[in-house]
């Protein structure tokens, strides 16, 4: 079992940068595929972007390809720069048991455990 805290939220500019930290307790945390989701008011939640246990590979929706990085030491961090009002939502921390690959990591349903958010957004 993990418990998954997300923080680092706010409201920013357009054009400016935020940086997501999702922080995780438990021993194994190195053992869990990590990613990152968000939903906005009234839509879906969507994939943004994974890292698998060594972080040595890493996946992004093409949204935010070139813009955000996710990384990973003993928490998962999202970097998201030139952000667009687009971007605004809730960002979600996940982990998963397994490493499903790609492009099942993309799959909200492949994941395990939940953080409870941190609203992000971003103004014209």
């Amino acid at each position: 079992q993990v418990q998954l805290v997300e923080s680092g939220g706010g409201l920013v500019q357009a054009g400016g940068s935020l940086r997501l930290s999702c922080a995780a307790s438990g021993r194994t945390f190195s053992s869990y595929v990590m990613g990152w989701f968000r939903q906005a008011p009234g839509k879906e939640r969507e994939f943004v972007a994974a890292i698998v246990r060594s972080g040595g590979n890493t996946y992004y929706a093409d949204s935010v390809k070139g813009r955000f990085t996710i990384s990973r030491d003993n928490a998962v961090y999202l970097q998201m720069n030139s952000l667009k009002p687009e971007d605004t939502a809730i960002y979600y921390c996940c982990a998963s048991h397994w490493d499903y690959g790609w492009p099942l990591l993309s799959n909200p349903n492949q994941y395990d455990y939940w953080g409870q958010g941190t609203q992000v957004t971003v103004s014209s």
